[in-house]
């Protein structure tokens, strides 16, 4: 759910900069839009990743416990901040009820918090590590 609301943001964000226009020009020409795609993109494609192992992983029947642990902290995480910086490409029009960027913020804050909250998904991860080190 959290990859899903992540690359809905990056493409409300990317779909909106290419037709909003400022000073005759789209403002996905601009360093700082280009800047939070460009973000919001290296976080979904790790999160997919992530994703991807800890799924193979235990489709192999192996340990995956922290793998999924992982997933879910980066993934929620990416989330709310592609949401947050979809928002911010859309200026005022983020907080528009008629735009998705709005709902996606909402849905991504609670995807740190249901299921295990981001605080326990890092001692979940941490406690593996650290029986690595047995």
């Amino acid at each position: 759910q959290a990859l899903g609301i992540a690359q809905g943001s990056l493409d409300c964000a990317a779909m909106y900069s290419k037709e909003r226009k400022s000073f005759n020009k789209p403002i996905s020409s601009l360093y700082a839009i280009q800047e939070k795609l460009s973000s919001m993109s290296v976080k979904i494609d790790a999160s997919r990743l992530l994703i991807y192992k800890a799924a193979m992983l235990k489709d192999q029947k192996q340990p995956f416990i922290k793998d999924a642990a992982q997933a879910k902290l980066f993934a929620s995480e990416a989330a709310t901040y592609c949401s947050h910086a979809s928002i911010q490409v859309l200026g005022g029009m983020g907080f528009v009820s008629d735009m998705p960027a709005e709902r996606f913020y909402r849905d991504a804050r609670i995807t740190e918090i249901y299921e295990g909250t981001s605080e326990i998904q890092h001692l979940v991860i941490a406690g593996n590590v650290l029986k690595e080190y047995n």
